[in-house]
């Protein structure tokens, strides 16, 4: 037997955090270990004497939403005396595993068929065993039991598990029980008093470190301020210390922010485009580490449970770079011959060959946000607002009737455009302010003023950014555009909307991105969709439509990020505001929901949206899954993980209960690898 002289404090944090009463900064040493050193991990054990015996059981959890952590799951048996058993998790990643192999036969009764195991043993009131993971989190050092999401153990059922597992290992005394789901939570409530509990949103908020793209990077670390990046220009090759994220920055190779951020930012999702890393880190700007490598290149790392910083020379720099330099991302060819205003239900056309192949065949025309509309419009049941597209064609004709590509190309050759980013930005923001009083060529004023009247009388219209380099797969671009909203009845308020939504091709950041990525920019071509607008929503949201903290696929469910009303969008989050970020386990009985955050705008206890509202976008999220699956999911022959992009609307006209909305869907990214 070895003993460790690890000790635990307990923090103040978990005090702040608890809805119970927690005693101030308690010791906890460790007991004599059950393991030997070095040796072999076992099946399983049934004390956990030592910090020893821990790690020799324990796995990094399925889902990875808190980071920092790790579990090991534990079976009570009802049968045999209510006997404990902490399972060897890495050897056996689900309780089912360990069960049939171990708790079955042998004088026991028999385990059944995984399907029986899972409708019974997290289910039923007289189930044999009672399942759990006791994780350990790093950061806030939290020692917790939990059950999985949808089980419907009651209070006495989570109060004899809690008292076996915590007189059964030497982190009893300050093991809390955390609710994995609101019905959890809702239980937890009849605990007795001395069962400490702590929410989810409660942990997450005592974690230092945030995940949001894993990837490794190198780069030259700066720190800057967010309101210093209107006079700061960052190099490709930086990786950036901010206090806070920005809803506008130039490319980099790296990002940490002080503040937490929104994972469904566009800024992320940027991230997660150009692979590269992404992560949250309280006292960031303040961090002795980070502070020492100031300036000096650096390879960084970003993982789910952890990060990682080291110098590197100038020589390792470059050469890094060179390795991984972005390959230059080729644009579908722009199709000027289309030049009717399309219905967006006509925009793809499908029945003629794979679902991939008719979404590519439409963007040179209509652009990938337009297309993957048209697809959403088709799809039976499905809540898209009515639209149609402009094509590509106009764009062009603008630009070359106004004689805007050929100042383009002047820039381009103009040296000191090329060496100085400062020249670069004072030189496209006034080619764009020249955009904005161009004229509109009159053929097209006439065919729109004619659609309108028709098909919108009387409505505000949105029109929104459909170029032929976003939403595309591998290559989002998000947030690189800039879309607006005009009035028909003000007829030159809609050229405004018009012209300032074309002029985004020639955002500072959207130029720089394309650069980035070896694009040529007079390759990009923007068509437009236009709907009626969402004047005064109740609510905003960006969702995936697969769990981006589980790749293995084990537990699933929707990721959903969602803010009241519509002056804080969750893409482009205002400093300081929270939104509600859950996850949705629509496919589990009891449709178990799990809120990791609560947006700062709406009452406490309260949410952003009702259980019927949630339940409703889990419908749609559904569809488009598998709608758009022929395409870029398991139906199209993809393995790996896949997730839709998807951003929607809760919006009523006066008078009416707000309805959702899907605005957008495509492919998403990834996490990061």
């Amino acid at each position: 037997m070895r003993s460790h002289s690890f000790i635990w404090v307990i923090t103040s944090l978990v005090l702040s955090c608890s809805s119970r009463p927690s005693a101030p900064e308690e010791q906890v040493p460790e007991a004599a270990c059950e393991l030997v050193e070095e040796a072999s991990a076992p099946e399983f054990l049934k004390h956990i004497g030592c910090q020893g015996d821990f790690h020799a059981l324990a796995s990094e959890p399925l889902d990875t939403r808190i980071p920092g952590a790790r579990s090991v799951k534990v079976v009570l048996d009802g049968f045999d005396g209510d006997a404990l058993y902490f399972q060897n998790s890495r050897k056996y990643p689900i309780h089912y595993a360990f069960v049939s192999s171990h708790l079955s036969g042998h004088g026991l009764p028999l385990v059944g068929s995984l399907a029986d195991f899972n409708q019974t043993e997290y289910y039923a009131p007289d189930r044999r065993f009672l399942l759990g993971t006791v994780t350990y989190y790093e950061g806030p050092g939290v020692w917790a039991l939990e059950l999985a999401p949808y089980d419907t153990a009651s209070a006495e059922m989570l109060t004899r598990l809690h008292e076996a597992v915590r007189d059964a290992g030497y982190f009893g005394s300050e093991l809390i029980f955390h609710p994995t789901s609101q019905a959890l939570e809702a239980e937890a409530k009849n605990l007795p008093p001395a069962i400490r509990v702590m929410t989810t949103d409660a942990l997450y908020a005592a974690t230092d470190y945030q995940p949001l793209n894993l990837a490794t990077s190198v780069g030259r670390l700066r720190f800057v301020k967010a309101d210093e990046l209107k006079t700061t220009y960052l190099a490709y090759r930086d990786i950036v210390v901010l206090d806070r994220l920005p809803n506008d920055i130039s490319t980099v190779v790296g990002i940490i922010t002080e503040e937490f951020q929104t994972p469904l930012s566009h800024v992320n999702v940027l991230s997660q485009n150009r692979q590269t890393p992404n992560m949250g880190l309280r006292q960031a700007m303040s961090h002795p580490q980070l502070r020492a490598l100031e300036g000096r290149w650096v390879r960084l790392t970003v993982g789910a449970f952890s990060w990682s910083i080291e110098e590197v020379t100038s020589a390792e720099a470059d050469a890094y770079w060179e390795a991984h330099k972005p390959v230059p991302v080729v644009l579908p060819a722009a199709d000027l011959s289309v030049r009717d205003l399309r219905d967006i239900q006509d925009v793809v056309v499908e029945g003629q060959g794979p679902l991939r192949e008719a979404i590519k065949a439409a963007v040179p025309a209509f652009g990938g946000k337009a297309a993957h509309y048209s697809v959403l419009a088709r799809t039976e049941g499905l809540p898209v607002r009515k639209a149609f597209a402009i094509p590509a064609f106009y764009y062009v004709q603008f630009m070359e009737e106004n004689g805007f590509f050929a100042r383009v190309d002047a820039l381009l050759a103009e040296p000191s455009f090329k060496e100085k980013p400062e020249i670069r930005d004072a030189r496209l923001k006034e080619l764009r302010a020249d955009m904005k009083k161009a004229p509109v060529n009159a053929g097209l004023q006439a065919l729109l003023k004619a659609k309108l009247a028709a098909d919108y009388p009387g409505l505000t219209m949105r029109f929104r950014t459909s170029t032929n380099s976003e939403d595309l797969e591998g290559f989002p671009c998000a947030g690189c555009y800039e879309s607006h909203t005009g009035d028909p009845s003000d007829w030159e308020d809609v050229l405004e909307a018009i012209r300032k939504t074309w002029a985004s091709v020639w955002l500072f950041r959207t130029f720089e991105e394309r650069e980035y990525n070896g694009i040529p920019h007079e390759s990009v071509v923007m068509a437009l969709l236009v709907h009626h607008n969402f004047p005064d929503e109740e609510a905003n949201g960006v969702a995936l439509t697969a769990n981006p903290f589980d790749p293995s696929g084990l537990q699933p469910g929707f990721y959903v990020n969602v803010q009241t009303g519509g002056d804080a969008e969750v893409v482009h989050p205002p400093p300081g505001i929270t939104s509600d970020q859950f996850i949705y386990e629509f496919h589990q009985p009891g449709l178990p929901l799990t809120y990791l955050s609560h947006s700062n705008l709406v009452e406490a206890g309260h949410t952003v949206l009702t259980s019927a509202q949630v339940f409703e976008l889990g419908k749609a999220l559904t569809l488009i899954h598998e709608r758009f699956s022929p395409a870029y999911g398991p139906l199209a022959g993809h393995t790996g993980w896949y997730a839709m992009d998807v951003e929607f609307k809760f919006d009523g006209e006066p008078g009416e209960p707000p309805k959702l909305s899907v605005k957008q869907a495509r492919p998403h990214p990834g996490r990061g690898r």
